[in-house]
């Protein structure tokens, strides 16, 4: 305890890294406090019904990313979403527009044209979104009495503009916390909406254990300890690595490498689930699309299956899907963000080659099938984790509410995020000379 104490302490003493931090607090307080901001012309006390609506099932999830803004019909009622599926469909254009490829491959300027094509793709979505959950409102009970201004163009124009504006303003908030503040800005707000609802769930899971003799304290007791042990199995799926070892030779006057190595052996740690949470947040993001289908041919006998089957979070054809998602879009984003022929580049411009492996292209070669090899478990293993909320509500009939932080897209994304965050947090502490927050021992400060 003492020693976490002396690191909030080393935090504090660093100046950049404190003022990284409150500007990160303050802007995710800017975020939380819109998300309580009801659209003007609504009657927040007539939404009963849309909160009741969004309590389970896919809106149910949709509204925990929110961090309930969604069933308080706010103004970031849209949250940062449509932004996610932008990304998306831009990185899945650029594996076929020749380009956004070129784009890729022209570092940080290309990366800003991305980025900018990202954003009006953004705005495009919202536009389309935002309609849709307004007049979607009826659907999930909010009555006509609830919009004061009725539904006419005097309401809907204005209201289109406030929702496009707040995914906007979410969205330049967590860019802002990126460059300014410190960790993902995008994650955070979808972990701080995540983490807004789980103090509501449990205390609804707490309840139902007690009051309806359903298992008492001794089945909370229990949730409670395999609640620990996933976030466990979660912190090693994302610090889990392979090491592959590394040499260094001379370069000789002819441009090869002389035989004997100069220099201790190194390595290359290459992770077994390479894209962090973010194949989760993709495959969530296309699970909306089958019930879109479903209610476009709501008439039909396809139409209905579809709505029954793929509004259900914890149903098998839902998390099966889900499942075989979340594998595609690990290795998808794998291999967008582990260049391994620009590694063996890299490494053989520094005179650097994995012991029997020839530098250059089979170096490449070898470290995509490495890459390949391992990213096999790690995909199984976050699908799995992901579709966990099921299983425990299948299997120890928890609560809808409290099932989505075991495991899943909720308790994966807190805690990838925790530990990036954190990661950011402890290089700062290693390079002003303390120790960091995953490392013990005494400060290492020096003059």
């Amino acid at each position: 305890m003492k020693k976490f104490i002396d690191t909030l302490s080393n935090i504090w003493k660093i100046e950049e890294l404190r003022n990284r931090i409150l500007i990160t607090l303050g802007l995710l307080l800017v975020y939380r406090f819109g998300c309580q901001i009801v659209l003007p012309g609504i009657d927040s006390t007539q939404l009963g019904g849309l909160a009741d609506s969004t309590d389970q099932g896919i809106f149910g999830l949709l509204n925990a990313f929110t961090g309930g803004a969604f069933a308080n019909a706010s103004v970031f009622a849209l949250g940062i979403m449509p932004y996610i599926s932008a990304s998306i469909v831009v990185q899945l254009m650029g594996i076929a527009i020749p380009y956004l490829q070129k784009l890729q491959k022209e570092g940080e300027s290309g990366r800003k044209t991305i980025n900018q094509i990202t954003r009006w793709l953004t705005i495009g979505i919202c536009i389309v979104q935002a309609p849709a959950y307004l007049y979607g409102l009826e659907a999930f009970g909010v009555r006509d009495s609830a919009f004061i201004l009725g539904k006419g163009l005097d309401f809907m124009v204005p209201a289109v503009i406030i929702l496009v504006t707040g995914t906007v303003f979410a969205m330049w908030l967590g860019e802002k916390i990126t460059d300014k503040g410190i960790g993902n800005g995008i994650s955070l707000l979808i972990m701080i909406g995540i983490i807004a609802t789980m103090p509501q769930s449990f205390v609804q899971e707490f309840i139902s254990r007690t009051t309806d003799n359903n298992g008492g304290l001794m089945f909370i007791l229990i949730e409670v300890i395999i609640w620990f042990l996933v976030i466990l199995a979660c912190i090693l799926l994302v610090m889990a690595t392979r090491q592959i070892p590394v040499q260094y030779a001379r370069r000789t006057a002819s441009g090869g490498y002389e035989k004997n190595i100069m220099g201790s052996r190194q390595y290359i740690p290459l992770k077994l689930n390479a894209s962090g949470v973010m194949p989760i947040i993709f495959a969530q993001a296309i699970m909306f699309v089958p019930g879109m289908i479903g209610g476009a041919f709501d008439d039909t006998a396809f139409g209905q299956w579809m709505q029954v089957q793929f509004s259900d979070i914890f149903g098998w054809a839902y998390n099966l899907l889900f499942a075989l998602l979340i594998i595609i879009f690990t290795y998808f984003y794998t291999a967008i963000t582990v260049p391994t022929n620009k590694m063996a580049d890299d490494l053989k411009r520094s005179g650097g080659f994995i012991p029997g492996v020839r530098p250059g292209k089979e170096t490449g070669d070898f470290l995509d099938k490495i890459m390949s090899l391992i990213t096999l478990p790690g995909s199984i293993f976050l699908a799995l984790l992901a579709i966990l909320p099921a299983i425990v509500v299948k299997l120890m009939d928890v609560q809808a509410g409290w099932a989505l932080f075991y495991g899943g897209t909720s308790l994966l994304i807190m805690v990838g995020v925790a530990i990036d965050t954190v990661q950011q947090v402890n290089s700062y502490l290693l390079n002003r000379h303390y120790d960091g927050l995953m490392k013990s021992g005494k400060n290492r400060k020096v003059a």
